[in-house]
């Protein structure tokens, strides 16, 4: 018996019995491709779904209001994903007296930020549409400026990374509200409860390590000691 090319309950066509012998062999050779072990590869299809489109889901919202989250949070999505970048990439770059506390922090940050990703991305899904994933495509849509490929110092390395947080957590307050407003109350609780907090929170311990205090005298400290006779240590 042999099968015609497809997929399992086609027809199949009996061979004129002259043909039995080389008609087994072929069976044998079809069977083991449609049902052994061995991958199909190098497949190619048609898009099924383009970008910037959404599907009709049965989710309480209009298409006008998934349309419009779905464009937000590919933003949003984007830009999360250059700051988790940047994030790695300063995480294995950081040198100096600090270079373990924040080497670890910045991996904190980087897991954080990658947890957001997926949570930003499953949204965009579940409202219908197609959420950007691929890097070079990503890097069309951020607006996070691109650092240099080399090492920067520690400081600027900190001021990239909270400025870019700015900017998602700018982005985010407004995609929020509006969100709000259009009553989709899932995307508005994702941007919150998940984006917003968890940058406010990483912003803040990035901002603390930009603070030029003193660590073991106080300036006024010094100030009296170098009156009194300049008895301060140095």
């Amino acid at each position: 018996m042999r099968f015609t090319p497809g997929g399992a309950g086609q027809s199949a066509t009996m061979p004129p019995a002259k043909s039995a012998a080389p008609a087994a062999k072929t069976t044998t050779s079809a069977a083991t491709k449609k049902k052994g072990s061995q991958p199909w590869l190098h497949q190619q299809g048609r898009e099924i779904q383009r970008f910037g489109t959404i599907r009709q889901f049965p989710v309480g919202l209009s298409a006008e209001t998934r349309m419009y989250s779905c464009e937000r949070l590919n933003q949003v999505l984007a830009d999360t994903q250059i700051l988790y970048a940047l994030y790695k990439k300063h995480h294995w770059l950081m040198r100096g007296p600090t270079f373990y506390q924040l080497h670890l922090l910045l991996d904190k940050h980087a897991g954080e930020q990658l947890e957001l990703v997926d949570a930003i991305a499953e949204r965009v899904q579940t409202l219908g549409g197609i959420a950007v994933g691929d890097p070079r495509h990503v890097a069309e849509l951020t607006r996070v400026p691109r650092p240099p490929d080399g090492a920067e110092e520690v400081p600027a390395m900190l001021s990239r990374l909270l400025e870019a947080h700015e900017m998602i957590l700018t982005d985010a307050h407004d995609a929020a509200a509006k969100s709000a407003a259009m009553a989709d109350d899932g995307t508005n609780d994702l941007l919150v409860s998940q984006v917003i907090r968890t940058g406010e929170l990483e912003a803040w311990f990035l901002a603390e390590h930009l603070v030029d205090t003193p660590v073991v005298q106080t300036d006024e400290t010094i100030k009296e000691a170098t009156k009194a006779g300049g008895g301060a240590r140095r």
